[in-house]
């Protein structure tokens, strides 16, 4: 595949890879829309995304989870606790926050 026509997650990790501070925007975007169609697996595939960019077994070490587990979780049938959903958060360098 040519770099013009790769997967969109191939992208994004490569754009989240050379510029981490847009995970930030990239993952407020996607829990901006959890309510929408579609919109749990988005913010999977964004939390997915984030740590791909960063190393899965990296973040999955920093997370305390094994990293098949964390796989699995982040998957578009995954359904992550919400212990494991804060701890990527934390191990990916994020903060979660709430607002009006």
């Amino acid at each position: 595949m040519s770099k013009s026509s790769r997967p969109h997650g191939d992208a994004v990790v490569e754009l989240l890879h050379e510029d981490p501070a847009f995970a930030d925007e990239y993952l407020s975007a996607a829990l901006d829309e959890i309510n929408q169609p579609g919109g749990r697996e988005a913010l999977l595939a964004a939390l997915r995304h984030i740590a791909e960019a960063q190393g899965m077994t990296a973040v999955a070490e920093r997370a305390g989870i094994p990293r098949e587990s964390l796989y699995r979780a982040l998957s578009t049938k995954g359904n992550p606790t919400i212990k494991t959903l804060l701890a990527v958060v934390d191990a990916a360098g994020l903060k979660l926050s709430v607002h009006r």
